[in-house]
């Protein structure tokens, strides 16, 4: 259950970050909402906020909440959909009638629940007494409702994993499986519930290997709707931690060119707070160090070109920093430059990521030389 609860909290803490940078997303809305509902069911689900509900409100509240508060999570799951369709009227006209759907179910298990004592109310699935018509009403009408949205939204996910392309439709699929393993979860449940409404016995082994696939199968379901998210961001992670190693790498090469050149040093655009913070970005200052080395080659190109050199070098690293480091000295004995500053052609290639190579593999030969 602590891992359920976890994991449901993070998908909910993703989809609240989406929602603040697209707060007008109705599909994103309807999904964050679907699981701020599955997320608040289950401390009410667990004993201690069960107790607590029940000790305020009396027996069965905290129960009548719960499915509620499911029955509202899988409805949303479905406006989900009905959002995302191409066709948007006919979207928001599907949306408004199943909330007439949800709301009728809705007060309907209220009613079954509030018409028995609060005595014959308690306990879980696994101990109700489901003789009682209200109790049997209770149960099998909210399974079998979760049980039609959770097949629709199982079939609709389906239909959008096969038009998808990874890594999304990876996700899809992780998610069209628990949706589904969730419908046959709760249509089991609405068996058991005829099955003991009839006053058979049902195995013990049986419900616990219901309430497992259910568990299951809405941890599922969440990591499935925060997989593409997921891998995203640790894409982004993988990416900040290149060009943070890379920048540091860079610093022996960028601080004899800043030293010769201490113009060519960019500076944030202004002096505001946000600015500077801005500036002081991973990514910002892996650009910033980037171009600063490239504008230093430039302006010390001078002294690198021996007489039988042509304007493009094209010569290996630890040659190039062996010419920087008698450069630099030139340069900080005043000597006046020989020639006309030409750009560089690096040896591994003209592309951006052979520079930034080629840039680092001098840096480090800097760095080894010294």
């Amino acid at each position: 259950m602590e891992l359920l609860l976890l994991g449901l909290v993070a998908a909910l803490v993703w989809k609240l970050y989406q929602l603040k940078r697209s707060p007008h997303d109705a599909p994103l809305r309807s999904v964050t909402l679907c699981l701020v509902c599955a997320a608040l069911s289950y401390p009410v689900a667990m004993p201690g906020g069960a107790s607590g509900v029940d000790t305020v409100a009396g027996h069965g509240t905290a129960k009548l909440i719960q499915n509620v508060l499911l029955l509202l999570a899988v409805y949303f799951l479905m406006c989900f959909y009905l959002y995302s369709s191409a066709d948007e009227g006919a979207g928001r006209r599907r949306a408004r009638k199943e909330a007439g759907v949800v709301a009728v179910v809705a007060v309907a298990i209220t009613v079954a629940a509030e018409s028995v004592p609060r005595e014959v109310f308690a306990g879980s699935f696994s101990t109700a007494d489901m003789t009682i018509p209200q109790i049997a009403f209770f149960y099998g009408g909210a399974g079998l409702y979760l049980t039609y949205a959770l097949g629709m939204a199982c079939r609709w996910t389906r239909r959008y994993a096969r038009m998808s392309r990874r890594p999304h439709s990876t996700g899809l699929w992780m998610a069209a499986v628990g949706l589904g393993a969730m419908a046959a979860a709760c249509a089991i449940r609405a068996v058991i519930v005829a099955v003991r409404w009839a006053d058979v016995d049902v195995p013990e082994p049986l419900m616990a290997a219901v309430a497992f696939l259910l568990v299951a199968s809405i941890l599922l379901f969440a990591v499935g709707i925060t997989y593409s998210g997921a891998r995203a961001r640790i894409s982004s992670l993988r990416l900040w931690l290149r060009h943070r190693r890379d920048h540091r790498r860079l610093a022996p090469l960028w601080e004899l060119l800043a030293e010769a050149y201490p113009q060519n040093v960019l500076r944030p655009a202004s002096s505001a707070a946000l600015d500077r913070w801005r500036a002081r970005g991973v990514h910002r200052r892996y650009h910033r160090r980037i171009v600063e080395c490239r504008d230093g080659l430039v302006d010390i190109s001078p002294y690198l070109l021996d007489e039988d050199d042509s304007a493009v070098l094209g010569i290996d690293s630890a040659e190039l920093a062996a010419r920087l480091r008698r450069a630099s000295a030139r340069i900080g004995e005043g000597l006046p430059a020989p020639r006309r500053a030409v750009p560089l052609a690096m040896a591994m290639g003209s592309d951006r990521q052979s520079d930034v190579t080629q840039l680092i593999a001098v840096s480090d030969a800097l760095r080894d030389a010294a």
